[in-house]
Protein backbone atom coordinates (compact mmCIF):
# COMPACT_ATOMS: atom_id res chain seq x y z
CA UNK A 1 0.00 0.00 0.00
CA UNK A 2 1.31 2.98 -1.22
CA UNK A 3 1.71 5.86 1.34
CA UNK A 4 1.92 3.09 4.70
CA UNK A 5 4.48 3.55 7.05
CA UNK A 6 6.20 0.11 8.08
CA UNK A 7 8.19 -1.07 10.86
CA UNK A 8 12.00 0.34 10.72
CA UNK A 9 10.60 2.76 7.53
CA UNK A 10 10.98 6.07 9.95
CA UNK A 11 9.54 7.74 12.74
CA UNK A 12 6.09 7.90 13.79
CA UNK A 13 5.01 10.93 14.99
CA UNK A 14 1.82 12.32 17.55
CA UNK A 15 0.43 15.38 18.06
CA UNK A 16 -2.49 17.08 19.22
CA UNK A 17 -4.36 19.81 17.67
CA UNK A 18 -7.04 22.35 17.87
CA UNK A 19 -8.50 24.26 14.66
CA UNK A 20 -10.09 28.04 15.80
CA UNK A 21 -11.54 29.86 13.26
CA UNK A 22 -14.90 28.84 10.94
CA UNK A 23 -15.07 25.23 11.30
CA UNK A 24 -18.00 23.85 11.99
CA UNK A 25 -20.46 23.59 10.09
CA UNK A 26 -18.71 23.38 7.18
CA UNK A 27 -17.87 19.30 6.61
CA UNK A 28 -14.21 20.29 8.07
CA UNK A 29 -14.63 17.04 9.89
CA UNK A 30 -15.34 15.17 6.68
CA UNK A 31 -12.88 16.49 4.66
CA UNK A 32 -10.26 15.91 7.66
CA UNK A 33 -11.09 12.34 7.73
CA UNK A 34 -10.68 11.69 3.49
CA UNK A 35 -7.18 13.65 4.11
CA UNK A 36 -6.25 11.72 6.75
CA UNK A 37 -7.21 8.49 5.23
CA UNK A 38 -5.22 9.28 2.39
CA UNK A 39 -2.33 9.67 3.74
CA UNK A 40 -2.82 6.53 6.08
CA UNK A 41 -2.90 9.05 9.33
CA UNK A 42 -4.67 7.86 12.28
CA UNK A 43 -6.04 9.07 15.47
CA UNK A 44 -9.57 10.76 15.96
CA UNK A 45 -11.33 15.04 15.60
CA UNK A 46 -14.31 15.76 17.74
CA UNK A 47 -16.45 19.79 17.55
CA UNK A 48 -15.60 21.35 20.93
CA UNK A 49 -18.40 23.54 22.71
CA UNK A 50 -16.25 26.49 21.73
CA UNK A 51 -16.53 26.35 18.33
CA UNK A 52 -12.75 24.79 17.26
CA UNK A 53 -12.06 21.13 16.59
CA UNK A 54 -9.28 19.20 18.81
CA UNK A 55 -8.04 15.99 18.41
CA UNK A 56 -4.71 14.20 17.67
CA UNK A 57 -2.96 12.79 14.55
CA UNK A 58 -0.46 10.15 14.24
CA UNK A 59 1.45 8.44 11.06
CA UNK A 60 4.22 8.88 9.55
CA UNK A 61 6.52 12.06 10.18
CA UNK A 62 6.25 13.48 7.13
CA UNK A 63 2.68 12.57 6.79
CA UNK A 64 1.66 14.09 9.87
CA UNK A 65 3.45 17.39 8.74
CA UNK A 66 1.22 17.67 5.92
CA UNK A 67 -1.55 17.30 7.92
CA UNK A 68 -0.30 19.69 10.03
CA UNK A 69 -0.05 22.11 7.34
CA UNK A 70 -3.60 20.88 6.05
CA UNK A 71 -5.17 22.11 9.52
CA UNK A 72 -3.20 25.27 9.53
CA UNK A 73 -3.65 26.53 6.11
CA UNK A 74 -6.14 25.20 3.97
CA UNK A 75 -9.00 22.98 5.86
CA UNK A 76 -12.50 22.44 3.64
CA UNK A 77 -14.14 24.60 1.21
CA UNK A 78 -15.83 27.26 3.20
CA UNK A 79 -13.79 27.10 6.27
CA UNK A 80 -12.09 30.04 7.67
CA UNK A 81 -8.52 29.12 9.96
CA UNK A 82 -7.65 31.37 11.96
CA UNK A 83 -5.29 29.30 14.22
CA UNK A 84 -4.19 25.96 14.64
CA UNK A 85 -2.52 25.03 18.06
CA UNK A 86 0.04 22.25 18.47
CA UNK A 87 1.03 20.05 21.17
CA UNK A 88 2.27 17.34 22.89
CA UNK A 89 4.75 16.53 20.10
CA UNK A 90 5.81 12.74 20.17
CA UNK A 91 7.54 10.12 18.42
CA UNK A 92 6.37 6.74 19.13
CA UNK A 93 6.94 2.62 18.26
CA UNK A 94 3.50 2.39 16.37
CA UNK A 95 0.56 5.02 16.06
CA UNK A 96 -2.10 4.25 18.44
CA UNK A 97 -4.96 4.38 16.88
CA UNK A 98 -6.41 2.20 14.17
CA UNK A 99 -7.85 4.69 11.54
CA UNK A 100 -9.10 7.65 11.84
CA UNK A 101 -12.11 8.49 13.68
CA UNK A 102 -14.83 11.32 14.15
CA UNK A 103 -15.72 11.51 18.13
CA UNK A 104 -19.01 13.21 19.21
Amino acid sequence: MAGVAVPGSGPIASVEFEVFGQVQGCYFTKYLKEQCEELSVSGWVKNTKKGTLYGIIQGAKANVEMMVIWLSNKGSPGSKIDRCELKNWANLAKPEFKGFSIRF
